[in-house]
């Protein structure tokens, strides 16, 4: 093997498709960024599902890849599928972040303004927005809402609960791991329904969440830019939403994005339960702390004296 054979060997699909991007035709340069936000699309569905979704030919679907360097579409999942499992280090993520964000904090401030705008504009997509509205069905026709998400993922599933407890949707949070999570589980129940933030590599919280989910036929809506793959048949929704650039610092403005998305749509689809809710909590902190009803009563007042 060639020394330059061995180099592309070691590269992820991002960097091949980084690598050649300028080179390729219009219509293989739109695939070659598909198969870099839609890797879960690409690891599961044939040619002609990744070209439906991709609004291209499955022609084009298989050239792309050629022109990338794989012998075939099913090389090209091969390597997709050891870029999810094989992940860097922290340290490394880093490391490589920082290489691109330039020397004084402005850079730093533009680089990652950048990144969230790449994520945007995936969840701009009609397939995101189709995928999110089945979500929104699924959590609220739901007894009760469960939020899974341990380290970072686990203060997004705390916020996510307390919101959606706030609209009047009982919501309980997974959001610790090893044994602790075990009492959390108790609270699962037919009827109910798992919103799950989790990534590769498969930890044993995520598949014990998914076998319980099974076993008491809750549906799972799953928030992941690389777990997809793994859990295949055990969750009823994927919405993927990507963590910035791949083997770089992990970025979860977009994960936070799509749950206000779902505060608000899950506040629509009960809009006066939801109010009621809302009414209860500014009554409850009012009894708490007095100040709260003064400075609604004062903004009332306002209000009235411009009317």
């Amino acid at each position: 093997m060639t020394d330059d054979a061995s180099e592309d060997l070691k590269m992820t699909v991002d960097a091949r498709v980084q690598a050649a991007i300028e080179s390729l035709p219009p219509a293989e340069q739109r695939m070659a960024r598909f198969f870099v936000d839609q890797k879960q699309s690409v690891l599961l569905g044939s040619a002609a599902e990744i070209a439906q979704l991709a609004g291209t030919s499955d022609a084009t679907v298989v050239r792309t890849a050629r022109s990338l360097g794989f012998e075939s579409l099913s090389s090209l999942r091969q390597m997709l599928l050891s870029d999810l499992t094989g992940t860097p280090s922290p340290g490394k993520r880093l490391a490589r972040t920082l290489e691109e964000t330039g020397d004084d904090g402005a850079g730093a401030l533009r680089h990652v303004i950048e990144l969230h705008e790449s994520v945007l504009d995936v969840l701009k997509r009609l397939e995101i927005a189709a995928a999110f509205e089945r979500s929104v069905d699924i959590l609220a026709r739901a007894n009760r809402r469960h939020v899974f998400g341990i380290g970072p993922s686990g203060a997004m599933a705390d916020y996510a609960s307390l919101q959606f407890n706030r609209i009047g949707l009982p919501t309980s949070a997974l959001s610790v791991s090893g044994i602790a999570l075990a009492d959390r589980l108790l609270w699962l129940g037919k009827g109910d329904a798992v919103l799950m933030m989790a990534y590769a590599p498969l930890y044993r919280e995520v598949e014990i969440v998914l076998d319980q989910a099974i076993q008491l036929d809750v549906p799972v809506v799953l928030i992941s830019d690389s777990l997809a793959p793994l859990v295949s048949g055990k969750v009823a929704e994927t919405l993927p939403v990507p963590r910035g650039k791949a083997g770089h610092l992990a970025m979860h403005g977009g994960t936070i994005v799509l749950i206000e998305a779902m505060i608000i749509g899950l506040a629509k689809r009960n809009s006066e339960a939801a109010f009621d809710s809302l009414e209860r909590l500014s009554s409850l902190r009012g009894s708490i702390d007095k100040a709260w009803i003064k400075r609604g009563v004062r903004k009332n007042n306002a209000n009235n004296s411009r009317s």
